[in-house]
């Protein structure tokens, strides 16, 4: 189950609708207090009002005139007419404190005491009356209202005081979302539009323009400055890794005049030096031969990959692939010492490329399974149709390439730890960056994987002459 978000995680647009419901929670509960306790005092001050006017008024109506023999009551009002309208209850007590009167099914009052008194839910006010001959106390009058009713209406209004504030907070919180929404979503364009150029890599597009002067508008204008600049940047360094680029692929076609005139000379010397009495100097000739041949085939490699960089492809031609596998398969077959070669090659393979280049391609990888191979190995070259591209593949059964190593035999100047590796003279670490150049200048792509007997497995995929494509579906496709 995923953790929820702490609320320093959420987005800035529900922190700041927290914020704002959070703060119109506390502003109306502060004011849903005050005004609840003021309402609920005035409420019941009205009704301890109420009953305090009416027994004064009950009181000012009775009248007990006390005698020598019995106590007699006078009244006006009977006491059913005066509290039926409240549906109250009234009682009416001599000195002693014995009753002498009472309203129809009225409620226990308890005993006449002179105040304001609760009795259950019954609010009871008791006044003292005097007789008017003596002035003594002639006795009491009790008036009682069940404030049941107060309660059921303080309690409806601190219900929908509650009620008012949980429905105020949520809209506050709708509201503070939506205007935290719209207030983002200039940052909102900005974050799309600065992801899809982290995404793309290119930084000439362009932020969306501000509508407001505001913070967001000078954000949009900085980010905007920022982008300006690191595309005058990139272009700068395309600019100066072209003419480096362009520099290279003119060295390297400058020195091969001279090295193919060094080359000449040294064979042409080492023909004159066929006395054995110059036995010595045949063999420095030779070795400057050999070092001269190396220095060429770098030069050619480099020449290649500059042009490959720079763009300058090599003339197309239609070809056969086959035709030219074979051909290098040939020119290889006799360096491979010990080990052997098979070639599945015979169904033609049509593609629009440059011969040169796709002969060097063949040639790189066959050579490479010869160097890190043992003696006794075998190596397979087998070409094929698969779906619209052309497969050319070269497996062994040596050590093979470990799974992390993989990509990164592909890349220039790459070297292993194998015995051909750390040998002398044992390559430029060229080899297959140049099979993945020709293969990427052609359209195609190239692997590294494991091949059935375990060992490595060179895979290159070129697209088929259009005129080709689709003609002949391959059932081993991979």
């Amino acid at each position: 189950m995923p953790r929820p978000r702490r609320p320093r995680n959420w987005p800035v647009r529900w922190r700041l609708a927290a914020v704002s419901a959070g703060l119109t929670l506390a502003i109306l509960v502060l004011f849903g207090a005050i005004i609840g306790n003021l309402a609920t005092k005035r409420i019941r001050d009205d009704f301890n009002r109420e009953v305090s006017t009416a027994v004064s008024a009950l009181a000012s109506r009775v009248q007990i005139v006390d005698t020598i023999t019995n106590t007699l009551i006078v009244r006006e009002p009977d006491l059913r007419d005066f509290v039926s309208p409240n549906d109250a209850s009234a009682r009416i007590y001599d000195a002693r404190g014995r009753q002498l009167d009472a309203s129809p099914d009225a409620a226990e009052l308890g005993p006449p005491a002179p105040g304001v008194h609760s009795i259950g839910k019954m609010r009871v006010v008791t006044l003292t009356l005097r007789s008017r001959q003596t002035g003594r106390i002639a006795g009491y009058v009790q008036y009682g209202r069940d404030q049941g009713h107060v309660d059921s209406t303080i309690d409806r209004f601190w219900l929908f005081i509650v009620a008012g504030v949980l429905g105020a907070t949520l809209l506050a919180s709708l509201a503070g979302l939506a205007i935290a929404r719209r207030a983002m979503r200039p940052i909102s364009s900005l974050t799309a539009t600065a992801r899809k150029i982290a995404d793309t890599g290119d930084p000439s597009g362009h932020m969306p323009e501000p509508k407001v002067e505001d913070e967001v508008g000078e954000l949009a204008r900085t980010l905007e400055q920022m982008l300006r600049s690191l595309d005058a940047a990139r272009a700068e360094r395309e600019a100066a890794m072209n003419k480096q680029r362009e520099f290279v692929a003119d060295a390297s076609h400058e020195l091969r005049t001279p090295l193919t005139s060094i080359l000449a000379n040294l064979e042409l010397l080492q023909t004159s030096l066929e006395d054995p009495s110059r036995d010595e100097e045949r063999a420095m000739v030779d070795s400057a031969l050999r070092s001269s041949g190396r220095m060429s085939r770098l030069v050619a490699d480099l020449l290649l990959l500059a042009r490959a960089d720079a763009g300058r492809l090599a003339a197309r031609t239609r070809c056969n692939l086959a035709e030219v596998a074979g051909n290098a398969a040939a020119e290889v077959a006799p360096t491979v010492g010990e080990r052997e070669l098979r070639i599945d090659n015979e169904r033609p393979l049509p593609v629009d490329g440059n011969p040169d280049e796709l002969h060097r391609l063949v040639l790189n990888l066959l050579d490479n399974a010869a160097r890190h191979t043992p003696p006794g190995s075998t190596i397979e070259l087998s070409l094929r149709i698969a779906g619209r591209d052309a497969v050319v593949e070269v497996a062994d059964d040596g050590p093979g390439i470990p799974a992390e190593l993989r990509e990164q035999v592909f890349e220039r100047f790459a070297r292993g730890i194998g015995p051909a590796d750390r040998a002398a003279g044992g390559g430029s670490g060229l080899g297959l960056a140049i099979v993945r150049a020709v293969a990427a200048s052609h359209g195609g792509t190239v692997e590294a994987t494991e091949s059935e007997s375990g060992g490595a497995l060179l895979r290159v995929r070129l697209p088929l002459a259009k005129s080709e494509r689709g003609i002949s579906p391959d059932l081993d496709r991979v």
